[in-house]
Order: C-alpha cells, then sequence, then structure tokens
C-alpha cells in the first residue's frame, strides 16, 4: 500500500494566504507575486483577482501538502506525488458547488462531483520524485490519486478526472 503523508508548506510563504478585509462578506486573499499557474473561479468567496483566486508555484507550496508513492498509466514506474490537496484549495477560496470543472492548458476539460474528493485525495500534484515539472511532462500541475492504493482509483472514470497541465478550476452549483 502507498505510503501517504501529509505535511505543512513552507513557513515562509504561509502568509500568502492571509485575508483581508474579515469583516467582508467575499475575502481576498493575498495576490501571487510570480507566475500565475492556476486560476479558481466560480462558486468561491475568496478571491485575489477579478472573481477568482489566482495562484503562483509558491503559494501553492505554502498551503498544507499531502503526497504518496503511486504508478500511474501515463509513467513509467513507481514515482513520489507531492502537492496540495484539491479539498484543501476548495477550502481556501471559500469553493463551495456539486462539481468541479478541471481544465487544462490546451482547453481539455473534466467534470469531478464533488463526492469524489476526500480529506486528501486528489492531490493538485507540482512535485514528482521531488521535482517541479514541465508542460512537455504533463506539469506544472496534476490531478493525481493514489491509484495503487485501491481499486476504487483503479477506473476510467478516476482516471479521466486525473487532468494533466492543470490551469483552471471551476466550481459549480
Amino acid at each position: 500500500m502507498p505510503q501517504l503523508s501529509v505535511s505543512t508548506g513552507r513557513l515562509s510563504a504561509a502568509f500568502a494566504f492571509l485575508f483581508l478585509g474579515a469583516t467582508a462578506s467575499v475575502a481576498e486573499m493575498a495576490a501571487p507575486t510570480g507566475e500565475v499557474i492556476l486560476t479558481i473561479d466560480g462558486a468561491i468567496t475568496n478571491t485575489n483577482a477579478e472573481g477568482s483566486a489566482q495562484f503562483d508555484l509558491d503559494m501553492l507550496m505554502a498551503m498544507p501538502a499531502s503526497g504518496f508513492d503511486t504508478t500511474t498509466t501515463w509513467t513509467d514506474g513507481m514515482h513520489r506525488f507531492e502537492g496540495v490537496p484539491l479539498k484543501a484549495l476548495l477550502d481556501a477560496v471559500g469553493g463551495e458547488g456539486t462539481k468541479i470543472i478541471a481544465t487544462a492548458l490546451n482547453d481539455y476539460a473534466v467534470e469531478i462531483p464533488m463526492e469524489a474528493i476526500e480529506e486528501n485525495v486528489p492531490i493538485v500534484t507540482y512535485h514528482i520524485d521531488g521535482e517541479t515539472f514541465s508542460r512537455r511532462d504533463k506539469g506544472p500541475l496534476w490531478i493525481v490519486f493514489p491509484y495503487d492504493s485501491s481499486p476504487d482509483y483503479q477506473t476510467e472514470l478516476v482516471y479521466g478526472w486525473s487532468i494533466w497541465q492543470l490551469s483552471k478550476l471551476t466550481i459549480s452549483e
């Protein structure tokens, strides 16, 4: 069974998620200082851009992290995947709805039902074997499940939700 681990992100960037205007009904998050690699919009309450929450790699790495070892049908051998649990991202932006539309850089999109999201599964992977990975290698972000840990993660449906080159999440009612 793959080993799952959870840790906190880098403390130096932890302040990226301080919410401004705590009394407002819609909270604003700190803005990214690097290249935006993920945008979340739709039914969210915490934003840092016009109607959306944008994240650079440092912001994602500052969030609670999770990781596991697993094989995939798209890579050779066992690899260590680390990233932000999708649920932690949803919580950070105040996302509530019934589904998530995950969109890749090439505009390919999949629909993930909210009931498929667990506490630490899936993760929005930003490291494979401890390294960031390029667009050529399915990066910079990839939704990954611990496929080897359960037959529940070895279905065509779950494989379909495992979108790489992730660039956008839209939370829908």
